[in-house]
């Protein structure tokens, strides 16, 4: 088990008891998972069988890099420092996005820790949803392409983010049974809940990039009018019980 912790510089005397309000809050969002599920799937299927999705390249390198990294996963020692580094290096990126201070960076096999005088749910639960490796390598190829002709490794992009990708979604489904201090801190519930729909998001962005035939406002249309139907069965069920 890696356990990774945060410590506070700074905490205010009096803490306000919340997780009761973000349970409460986990629950009205089910419906928008289910909801989100049934857009994602629908716009998948229709891309790859209507659309050929599958033939593309983008599809294959990045399903090859998929498929390498589970095989390191599960036939190889996994390398914990690294995910370790990057979980503890994701909190402190956040933390400077939400304009905090991190006083001190730890990280070892056994785990790692920040110190920072900010918290709260985006910066504790970043690294279950955010794939770091996967922006830098994006980032990367996109710095590179303002000085280089980068066209020719087009694919080797793709599967870095095939790994990358694999990366983050495997440690992270390793990572929340655990009894992650991350989860607790805000409720297990609300934090499974978030972090579902924040990757269901990034999966969603990255079906629409790979798609050349669905759009963000092509999806975005989609996901409204299943809205719309869940909003109108749910009121025939409440009629319906009266």
């Amino acid at each position: 088990m890696v356990a990774t912790t945060r410590g506070y510089a700074e905490q205010n005397s009096l803490t306000v008891p919340t997780k009761w309000l973000k349970f409460i809050v986990a629950i009205f969002l089910l419906p928008l998972c289910a909801v989100f599920t049934q857009t994602f799937f629908t716009a998948f299927a229709r891309a790859t069988v209507a659309q050929r999705l599958w033939a593309g390249e983008e599809f294959w390198f990045f399903s090859l890099g998929a498929l390498l990294w589970l095989i390191a996963f599960f036939g190889l020692p996994r390398p914990i420092v690294l995910y370790v580094f990057g979980h503890e290096l994701t909190h402190a990126l956040w933390v400077w996005l939400m304009g905090g201070r991190v006083s001190r960076f730890r990280v070892g096999r056994e785990g790692g820790h920040i110190v920072t005088d900010r918290s709260n749910f985006w910066i504790a639960l970043a690294p279950y949803f955010f794939p770091l490796y996967s922006i830098l390598a994006i980032a990367a190829y996109g710095i590179s392409s303002l000085c280089f002709n980068v066209q020719p490794y087009g694919r080797l992009l793709y599967t870095v983010i095939g790994v990358t990708w694999a990366f983050h979604f495997t440690f992270t489904c390793w990572m929340v049974p655990k009894s992650q201090t991350d989860l607790r801190d805000h409720g297990t519930f609300f934090s499974l809940v978030v972090i579902y729909l924040m990757n269901l998001t990034l999966l969603s962005v990255m079906l629409v990039l790979a798609s050349s035939h669905i759009t963000f406002t092509s999806f975005g249309a989609d996901l409204a009018t299943n809205i719309g139907n869940f909003s109108h069965w749910l009121v025939d069920l409440v009629e319906g019980l009266r």
